[in-house]
Parts: C-alpha cells; structure tokens; sequence
C-alpha cells in the first residue's frame, strides 16, 4: 500500500467527520487528555518562569549583587569605590549605610531597616526608581522613601512628617539615642518583599543618624554577571587590604532562588507524568480500536496489506493523535497563561482578599513569563510519548490472523 493510502485510512479512524465511529471516540478521549495535560503543562511552568524572571530582574536589581564591608566604618569609601569600579566585572559601586530604625507617627510606630543611599549614585535601589520619585526624593536633605507596606501601616502620606528614632548600637543610655525629623518623599511600590521593611533616607544624614563620622557601613556593587558573585568576592578579597569582607546576593536570596528552581522541577516533574498518563490512555485507547477493526484489519490482509502496513496505519493514527493534542493543548496553554493575572486580580478583587502578599511571598503578584523553548520541549516530549504508545498497538494489530477473524465473524 502506498503511503498516501496508509495516511488515508488512519485519518478515517482517527476522524470520522460526524460519523459516530467508536475509534473516533476514544481517539477523541485520547487527544482531550492530551490537550488539558499539555496545558496546564505549559500554564504551570510559565508561572514558575514568572517568578524565576521576577527573582532575577526584578528583586536582584534592587538588592546589591555584592556588598563589601570593613572592620570600621570606610572613611577613604570614595577612593575604595573607584578602584572596584575598575574591575572588568563591577558595574557599580555605591556608598550606603545601614542602621536599624524606629519610625513614629501618632500612636503608630514601626521598626524599619534604614538605609543611606546617595541620590543619583550608580545603579541598584534608587536607579530602578521612577524618574519623578528620585527627583522628590533628591529634593530635599530630610527626604525620606518608604516602602509601601510600611508607610501603610503607619498610615503615613507623601508630605507627612515623621519621627526617626535610631538607637544606639550596644548601649550608651537613652542620650546616646538620636532624633530625627523626616518627610516623606515617597512610597517604594516594587511589588517585592522591599515593600515590607525598606526605609531609605539621604547618605549624609544617615551617616550622621548612625555615628559614622562621614563614613559610610560599605559598598554596594552591582556585577555583570549574577551567579558568579561567589567567585568574584573572593577574587576581590585578594585584591583589597586586610579588614574587609563580602557578602552577596545568595547569601540573603539564594534560598530563595534555589526554592523557586527546586519547585519549577518538582512541578515539570509531576506534570509530565501526567503527560504519560495521558499517552498511556492512547495505548489503551488504540488497543480498543484494533478490537474495534479486526474485521477492517482482516480484510485489508486479505487484499494485499502487509503487517508493516498495518502497523504504519496504528503510528499513523498515534501521531495523529499527538499532533492535533500538542497543538490544541499548546494553544489553550498559552491562554491560560495569558488569561491567569487578570483572573487572579479579577478574583482578588471581587473577594477583596489578596492571593500574594510581600510579607510572605517574594512578589505582590502572580508573574507569567511563556518561553517559546518550554512550548517545544513540551510538544517534543508529548509527541514523541504518542508515537512511542502506538507501538504496541499497532504491532498487536499486523500479528491478528486476517483467517481466523474472517472465520469467527462469518460464524
């Protein structure tokens, strides 16, 4: 038989156009297994993409790659500055200081990790903020950046005037406590767990709040290359002299980024065993047709077929199967993907709760990153478990006896 009138036959079992074949049935079960494995595949791993995304350009762009601290507060930070910055690998580094603070207005107080940034100073925190907020920000010497988490629970405002309180590090009586008055420039809405405790004031105050004597606590440096802050740390250990030491982002982060890549391969895991559970309702759904068509089968023996063309009907029809299943189910995956944000925000907001709170999760959102190499891979894989579930099938249906299943059907 000619390929053509293999591919002919197992359209026909496979779509019977409105006949109400059997084959046609469960060739139709087949592929809606399919279809919902592979999307909800694709939905699950495109939000786990979100976040792996969101980890690494947006909560790793806030937060510095390196910090470089010393024994002592640096005094001489501009010129350590301008030589790490001469590393082929350092983008930035940005004075800061570091101070734990209180913060009053009314009856309301909180405690904050307060931080001294200079305006406009290389990348990180403040250069990921809108143009207009950096702007008010650089405004004004007693300016002041909440994070929106904070300032809510202080109920404070843009324009509000609030208490900082700063106390002394390792005792020193209450007069050693330092008083501040401070403006609120400006709300941090990044979406991320900043939002919950980040409080950032100008780097001169801050230096004065602290005690630091002009000094700064160290260096925030930004780096080309994000995973390789371990390596680069200890190569600029050797570089500086004796009374520094570093820290970096896989230090306070890496948990979790390693949580967030641990569950992405659990869940690929799971899910595609559900894949396999589908392509195993095709071997099941194919030996029902073979069943179903001995008599066809016999027949088609009688004038001519081979086994081999018998088996090539049954693939034929797996592939089928798998292609109209990847294509439907990568389509639906992509919707759903699409289609999960506004249905989270429609939710949350019509039962006026909140899903994803930076108190607890990393982002205030639910993030939907679709990588078109996640779709082929997951097609790849489903097809290739189609093709394969036929096997059996098929090689079943060119060992029948075309003899014995004449003889049974005529007695």
């Amino acid at each position: 038989m000619s390929r053509l009138e293999l591919l002919r036959i197992a359209l026909r079992y496979s779509f019977a156009f409105g006949r109400g074949y059997l084959s046609t049935f469960l060739s139709s079960l087949s592929t809606l297994g399919l279809v919902l494995a592979i999307g909800l595949l694709i939905a699950v791993l495109s939000v786990m993409n979100g976040f792996d995304k969101e980890m690494r350009e947006r909560i790793l762009a806030l937060v510095p790659h390196i910090t470089v601290y010393g024994q002592q507060p640096l005094q001489d930070w501009a010129t350590l500055s301008a030589n790490l910055q001469l590393h082929p690998e350092i983008v930035s580094a940005v004075p800061f200081v570091e101070f734990d603070a209180l913060f009053l207005r009314g009856s309301a107080i909180e405690t904050a990790i307060g931080m001294g940034l200079e305006p406009g100073a290389g990348q990180g925190l403040l250069a990921a903020l809108p143009a207009p907020l950096q702007a008010q920000f650089a405004a004004g010497e007693d300016g002041l950046l909440l994070g929106s988490g904070l300032a809510e629970r202080l109920g404070a405002r843009v324009g509000d005037t609030l208490t900082l309180i700063v106390p002394k590090v390792g005792g020193g009586g209450p007069a050693a406590t330092r008083f501040a008055s401070v403006t609120l420039a400006g709300v941090l809405a990044t979406g991320t767990e900043l939002d919950e405790s980040a409080a950032v004031v100008h780097l001169a105050r801050a230096a004065e709040l602290a005690g630091l004597d002009g000094g700064v606590s160290g260096l925030q440096l930004q780096t080309r290359d994000l995973f390789e802050v371990n390596r680069l740390g200890w190569e600029l250990l050797g570089e500086l002299p004796t009374g520094y030491y570093t820290t970096n982002w896989m230090l306070t982060h890496g948990n979790l980024y390693a949580a967030i890549q641990l569950s992405r391969d659990l869940v690929s895991i799971l899910l595609f065993s559900i894949i396999a559970v589908a392509a195993f309702n095709v071997v099941s759904s194919l030996v029902l047709v073979v069943f179903d068509k001995q008599g066809d089968i016999a027949i088609l023996r009688t004038l001519g077929a081979s086994g081999g063309d018998i088996t090539w009907i049954f693939i034929l029809q797996g592939a089928m199967i798998g292609v109209v299943g990847v294509v439907l189910g990568a389509l639906c995956g992509v919707l759903l993907s699409l289609g999960i944000p506004p249905l989270v925000a429609g939710l949350e907001q019509l039962l006026g709760l909140h899903f994803l709170s930076t108190d607890v999760y990393p982002v205030s959102f639910l993030p939907v990153d679709i990588l078109l190499a996640d779709i082929a891979l997951v097609s790849a894989v489903a097809f290739a478990m189609c093709v394969l579930a036929a096997l059996y099938p098929a090689r079943r249906a060119a060992r029948l006896a075309p003899a014995l299943i004449l003889h049974q059907e005529r007695v």
